[in-house]
């Protein structure tokens, strides 16, 4: 992959204006992708979690990388259901098991439980799971270190704030939510520490793990609330972890004519949400789609799936993805500030202390 601004960036695709598979209902048996063609010899099935297939986040990542893998291979078929509620997990989990498929895929840390009682149950069954790790032999833990990338977006929101006001909000209180606002926050002290300033992040105290949580990955209504509060306190640049919710936040930042942005996460903003690319001062990524099509090309050449993978700076798991918009609005030394950062991070000369990192 290239190079930008000395890191290597992941590579996430859009999903506005693809073609994707109708997920099937819970209560219904799984339905096949109607590009597999039923000659797929290794099935795999992803089980979503509560944002749908097309959140523009983690679940519309992972889809992607299931049909990334079944493009690559004409040997492997891929299904999905939806999960509206946290109670659909265990069916939907034991239905995949069920149809004979040969990897099931658990999409979010909030299945971590659910997937370890249905993994233990069906010993013989292989699973994977994104944001979790589950130590069972059964199953693969995909996991990724968002905080490296969200210190240097805390950086840049710090360079780049002319109200010395910020803030980040999260969907709910997990540890893959909260990495990315630990991160975002340790970023923001950072550049008071170096710098000598005063910024300040609403929304979040990694010290206090006191912070503003919209309970939900799905309602835009409430990130525009939320947005708007914080935009009356002062912050002219939020950051929200918060999956389809955050959407609504770009649609608040994106009226404010340049006053006020946003940075993405998961996605690359200007490619999953392409309307509200002007606000997008830049996204914190990560490489789900990349590390669901290897885990699933893997298991169809019948590598063993146990273990975990950690995605971070250093094997282009996580990154920050390019200005797009803001390039030209972002000064050439604040953007090598913030390329150092993430240098100095994966030689160990940064240290971040988040507790929600994965190990």
């Amino acid at each position: 992959m290239r190079r930008v601004r000395g890191v290597r960036l992941v590579t996430v695709l859009a999903v506005g204006g693809l073609s994707l598979a109708v997920a099937v209902g819970c209560g219904k048996p799984p339905a096949k992708n109607s590009s597999s063609g039923g000659g797929g010899q290794y099935k795999a099935c992803m089980v979503t979690d509560t944002g749908g297939i097309d959140d523009h986040s983690f679940n519309a990542s992972a889809w992607q990388g299931m049909q990334d893998a079944q493009k690559d291979d004409s040997q492997v078929e891929v299904q999905n259901t939806q999960s509206s509620s946290e109670q659909d997990y265990e069916p939907n989990l034991t239905k995949f098991v069920n149809a004979k498929c040969d990897l099931v895929v658990a999409v979010g840390g909030l299945m971590a439980d659910t997937l370890t009682k249905v993994a233990k149950a069906y010993p013989d069954q292989k699973f994977a799971i994104i944001d979790a790790k589950v130590d069972l032999p059964n199953v693969y833990s995909m996991q990724f270190n968002t905080a490296q990338p969200a210190f240097q977006a805390g950086y840049l929101a710090a360079g780049m704030t002319k109200t010395g006001k910020v803030a980040t909000y999260g969907g709910q209180n997990i540890p893959p939510v909260t990495i990315y606002m630990d991160g975002f926050w340790e970023g923001v002290q950072y550049y008071n520490k170096v710098k000598h300033k005063n910024v300040k992040v609403l929304g979040w105290n990694e010290k206090t793990k006191k912070g503003v949580f919209a309970n939900s990955f799905t309602d835009q209504n409430k990130g525009q609330s939320l947005t708007k509060t914080f935009t009356s306190q002062g912050a002219d640049i939020v950051l929200p972890s918060a999956g389809g919710t955050a959407l609504g936040t770009a649609a608040t930042t994106v009226k404010s004519g340049g006053k006020q942005s946003t940075i993405f996460v998961d996605f690359d903003g200007c490619q999953s949400a392409k309307n509200y690319c002007s606000t997008f001062l830049t996204s914190v990524t990560k490489g789900i789609a990349a590390a669901v099509q290897k885990a699933v090309e893997g298991g169809q050449k019948g590598k063993p799936l146990s273990g975990s993978y950690i995605g971070d700076l250093s094997n282009d798991g996580v990154g920050l993805a390019p200005y797009h918009d803001w390039e030209s609005k972002v000064p050439a030394s604040l953007q090598q500030e913030v390329t150092k950062v993430g240098s100095d991070i994966q030689s160990g000369k940064i240290k971040i202390t988040s507790g929600s990192q994965p190990k």
